[in-house]
């Protein structure tokens, strides 16, 4: 049975995400995001909270939290801006959970380790300028010299491109198989920055997320030790889905996130606007407006929960996260567009922050799988056509031990 009854520490990670927010962050967004500007000192005040770190076990050096307290501060964290809970959907869920499953006992100590602890800071890179939906698309290869793999290709609309020091990169590692379109010839690797033959470079014609680094990264002949593969060779598209289990959950609680951040505003907005001789909240259609907020706030809220009840325990939840990612990455954007027009013609402008929710709900809506293909999954789970298959490598509950075979 699922306890909704959040523990103590799991209340006191939410008070201290949602004060550090509107203390440290909140009085600057408007303007780092006018600047299209991301500012790197977010990053160890995060990692002083124990967010770069918070669902790692604490011999890795992590926070040793559960996955609904990860689902908190998501959620928190977006409640501030979308920019601060991508950091933890990329660095805390794609990287840090998939190197915490899938690494090597070395592999955690190298990486993992000073990820958890912000002392380093790590990305994950599947989408190509090509491919982005269609994973079978990559073109980027990994050609097998001794006892190195030598990567080349691009990746593109990466978060934090510009500003990680790790990468988990999946490359076709054999030509056959890619000819073929067979997803077991693809691998995953850990690349670090100062790898020769590895660059970067930031995106600036995005409309949206802007207080954020989004980039894109090159891979010029560059040579990666064999010991770096994560998993075995050719279960890179395994590890690639499992990543984005973990980055949907982060994703959707942080829409969650969004819409409570619209509610509030539009809440706040019609209390003070009057039109008529009135306040604005005593129209029926601007109540409407708000109570469907509210309802898909607390829907959406329910469905993250629910899958971080069954990380917790241990449980595979492909179905459910993909269905937590749909439900409240859809909802945020109609939360966003009826914020904007509770606001009417201040909404349109960046005088209040619903523009700016209206411009960061889109991204989410898209990446980590679109609302088009989170549908046709959902539908072929009930249609039958879809089932989830165990892996080889689970993530781990709470309870149980985190060493991979």
């Amino acid at each position: 049975m699922i306890d909704f009854d959040l523990t103590e520490e799991q209340r006191l990670l939410e008070q201290t995400v949602r004060e550090w927010g509107r203390r440290e962050v909140a009085p600057r967004i408007k303007e780092l995001d006018r600047a299209h500007t991301f500012d790197p000192k977010i990053l160890p005040q995060m990692a002083e909270l124990g967010l770069l770190g918070i669902s790692v076990p604490v011999e890795y050096g992590g926070a040793g939290m559960d996955y609904v307290a990860l689902g908190l501060a998501s959620e928190e964290l977006e409640y501030v801006d979308t920019s601060l809970r991508v950091i933890m959907s990329v660095h805390a869920g794609l990287n840090c959970l998939s190197l915490l499953t899938w690494g090597t006992e070395q592999q955690k100590q190298r990486y993992l380790v000073p990820q958890a602890q912000g002392k380093k800071i790590a990305t994950y890179g599947l989408t190509e300028p090509a491919a982005g939906s269609d994973v079978r698309g990559i073109q980027t290869v990994a050609v097998k010299r001794g006892d190195r793999y030598v990567l080349t290709g691009e990746k593109m609309w990466i978060s934090l491109a510009d500003v990680a020091d790790h990468f988990l990169v999946f490359a076709w590692s054999d030509a056959e198989k890619k000819r073929a379109r067979d997803t077991s010839g693809i691998t995953a690797f850990i690349v670090e920055r100062g790898f020769k033959g590895f660059s970067s470079g930031t995106l600036k014609e995005k409309w949206g997320i802007l207080a954020g680094n989004t980039g894109y990264f090159k891979m010029e002949e560059m040579e990666v030790p064999e010991e770096n593969v994560l998993g075995r060779p050719g279960e890179g598209f395994k590890i690639a889905m499992f990543a984005l289990d973990q980055g949907r959950y982060t994703v959707a609680a942080g829409a969650t996130g969004l819409i409570r951040a619209c509610r509030d505003a539009s809440a706040k907005y019609a209390l003070e606007r009057k039109t008529f001789g009135q306040v604005i909240a005593e129209y029926q259609l601007v109540k409407q407006m708000i109570a469907n907020m509210e309802s898909d706030y607390q829907v959406s809220r329910l469905l993250w929960l629910r899958s971080g009840f069954l990380k917790n325990i241990g449980r595979r939840n492909t179905r459910e996260t993909s269905l937590a990612k749909w439900y409240s990455t859809v909802a945020s954007e109609r939360a966003a567009g009826d914020a904007v027009q509770v606001h009417g013609a201040n909404g349109y402008s960046d005088e209040y922050p619903v523009g700016r929710f209206y411009r960061n709900c889109k991204g989410a809506v898209i990446y980590e799988g679109t609302r088009e293909v989170h549908t046709l999954m959902q539908a072929d789970y009930v249609l039958g056509y879809r089932q989830d298959r165990p892996t080889r490598c689970e993530l781990p509950s709470v309870h149980s031990p985190t060493a991979a075979e």
